[in-house]
């Protein structure tokens, strides 16, 4: 790798999932940048708690959505950070909920547009820094939903099954540089997303072995675990307390 500081870049970071994995990168040395779109005291917020380990971090605002603003925003944090970019985990992600009979154009391309082809220009702007640097880690945010499927979320689920493909074609394109790229399915996990689904739905829970929604946390520990595995790539890790078993 270069020298300097290794730098994660988390999209989707101010927030959920995404700021429990910004905030135990941060814990384990890592620069962090974030990229968000949203609430802006949101971000400064996690940026802060990030800096309280020692590290770099900033926020920067980004249409994930955007060929050119993500190609922007990475060249950007190059500046900042430097060329050293170890990481990157591909957690922005949206809901437009709705049944295949009733979905709006409007709301079926824009899920599409920021999880999966959001995910894809990431990784399309950071792979030549990868290449550049001999190695690098990549872990994409899927769901149990993009593996089994879940009525009123085609859109949803469509994006996050194509996040599975993305991962393994990308892992497979890049191994022989040095990079791994996998892919995190998470369940019912308690967020902003998920705020509607309360631990008093019986009917959800028996869903779940486990007999709990996860928590941020959860994610955050099999990110890390991938992130810091040099011989695992093309995997996808569920972490869903076993729903999809």
């Amino acid at each position: 790798m270069a020298e300097g500081n290794r730098t994660a870049i988390v999209t989707g970071g101010s927030r959920g999932i995404g700021r429990e994995v910004a905030l135990r990168l941060a814990a384990l040395g890592y620069d962090i940048a974030i990229v968000y779109v949203g609430d802006e005291n949101e971000a400064a917020e996690t940026v802060a708690e990030c800096r309280k380990a020692g590290v770099k971090a900033a926020a920067y605002v980004c249409n994930v959505a955007s060929f050119e603003e993500t190609k922007e925003t990475v060249s950007q944090i190059t500046e900042d950070f430097g060329s050293n970019i170890a990481a990157l985990v591909n957690n922005a992600g949206i809901t437009r909920d709705g049944l295949i009979a009733m979905m709006s154009e409007e709301n079926w391309d824009s899920v599409i547009s920021v999880n999966l082809k959001g995910a894809f220009n990431m990784i399309r702007h950071t792979a030549r820094i990868f290449i550049r640097n001999k190695g690098g880690r990549i872990v994409n945010i899927s769901s149990v939903s993009g593996l089994m499927g879940n009525a009123g979320q085609i859109n949803y689920s469509a994006s996050k099954a194509g996040i599975v493909g993305l991962t393994k074609s990308t892992a497979r394109e890049l191994a022989a540089k040095g990079v791994t790229c996998n892919a995190v399915a998470p369940g019912f996990i308690r967020t902003d997303m998920t705020k509607n689904i309360t631990e008093d739905n019986s009917e959800l829970l028996r869903t779940i072995p486990l007999g709990r929604m996860g928590e941020a946390s959860d994610v955050a520990d099999a990110v890390v675990f991938l992130l810091s595995s040099p011989y695992i790539t093309g995997e996808v890790l569920r972490v869903d307390g076993g729903i999809a078993m």
